[in-house]
C-alpha cells in the first residue's frame, strides 16, 4: 500500500494512517471487545457499511495493525488478529477514553460509562494488552500457516 501523507508533521502523519472515523473503532473492537469476524465488526453499534468495513480491515492489514487468517477448522470466514502494533495503540485508545469522559459527556450524556477512568491508566493499558495477547495467543495453534 502506498500511503500519502500531508506533512511531515508526525501527528498528522499518524491520522494520515489511523485517523479516519473506522480504524480506531475496529481495534476497539478487537482489543476491548476480543471481536475476531467481518460479522462481528459488522454487528457493532456504530454500524459501519459493509463496504467500509472491508476497504477498513484491508488498509489496517495492509499496513500491519492487524493480520488476516483462517481457521484450520473454517477456511471460509477470515480471522483479525491484532498486531504487536495494533496492540501499542492502546494507550491512544485509553487516552481517548479519558478525554472522552471528561469532554465529550456534557454534549452526549447518554455516552456509555466505564470504570476505567477512574484507574490508574497505566496498570489499565497494560492489562489490556496482556489480556488481549493471551486471548490472541488461543487461536495461534488452530489458524492456517
Amino acid at each position: 500500500m502506498n500511503l500519502k501523507f500531508r506533512s511531515s508533521c508526525m501527528i498528522a502523519s499518524a491520522l494520515d494512517m489511523i485517523g479516519d472515523k473506522w480504524s480506531i473503532v475496529l481495534v476497539r473492537d478487537m482489543l476491548l471487545h476480543k471481536k475476531t469476524t467481518f460479522k462481528e465488526f459488522a454487528t457493532s453499534d456504530e454500524k459501519v457499511a459493509t463496504n467500509l468495513l472491508s476497504s477498513r480491515l484491508k488498509v489496517l492489514e495492509s499496513m500491519k495493525v492487524i493480520t488476516k487468517n483462517k481457521l484450520k477448522t473454517n477456511k471460509k470466514e477470515n480471522i483479525y488478529l491484532l498486531t504487536e502494533k495494533g496492540i501499542d495503540l492502546t494507550p491512544l485508545i485509553m487516552e481517548l477514553v479519558i478525554w472522552s469522559d471528561q469532554y465529550v459527556r456534557e454534549y452526549h450524556s447518554e455516552m456509555n460509562t466505564s470504570d476505567t477512568v477512574t484507574m490508574d491508566k497505566n496498570t489499565v493499558i497494560r492489562s489490556t494488552q496482556d489480556q488481549y495477547r493471551v486471548f490472541a495467543d488461543q487461536f495461534k495453534h488452530q489458524l492456517v500457516h
